[in-house]
């Protein structure tokens, strides 16, 4: 399977197909409304407004599955994250990111970027950064600011 081959449920309940972004350089990110890393919302949107007309996307995944913080409905994070951080990039439903239940857009981008001692994401804003060819290129670290990957993502870019 390629990235392109699956699909995730928008916070609206529509179902995307990743094929969609067909030629678009992605960072995938899990994320959460409770963490300590929730302000890279505001730099990860200042990213996306600065890149989104060079053919980059941002896809956001949010996940209880660390320290349960993020344990509001749909509804509520997608509001959290345009109220507090202006979010326009494209935020999923939630879902897991580990384990059984894992979604498998994400088991994918793990077996595919493998991270530091094992595949399983560690926290909250893990991040994937996939090519307009849709090959994932690298996987970043919570700790990773946004700011960091700025030049990976130019580079990608055309």
């Amino acid at each position: 399977m390629k990235f392109y081959d699956f699909t995730a449920k928008k916070m609206n309940g529509i179902e995307v197909k990743m094929d969609e972004y067909k030629g678009k350089v992605l960072l995938v990110v899990n994320t959460a409304s409770k963490c300590g890393f929730t302000p890279q919302l505001a730099e990860l949107e200042q990213m996306y407004k600065d890149y989104k007309d060079k053919g980059f996307e941002i896809l956001g995944f949010p996940c209880n599955q660390f320290a349960n913080q993020d344990p509001g409905s749909n509804k509520e994070i997608s509001e959290f994250c345009l109220i507090n951080y202006g979010v326009t990039f494209t935020m999923f439903e939630k879902i897991d990111v580990n384990g059984e239940s894992a979604h498998p857009i994400y088991k994918y981008l793990k077996n595919n970027a493998k991270g530091i001692l094992n595949n399983e994401i560690k926290w909250n804003f893990t991040k994937f950064l996939i090519d307009s060819e849709g090959n994932v290129v690298d996987r970043f670290s919570p700790t990773t600011n946004p700011k960091k990957i700025r030049k990976d993502i130019e580079k990608l870019l055309p």
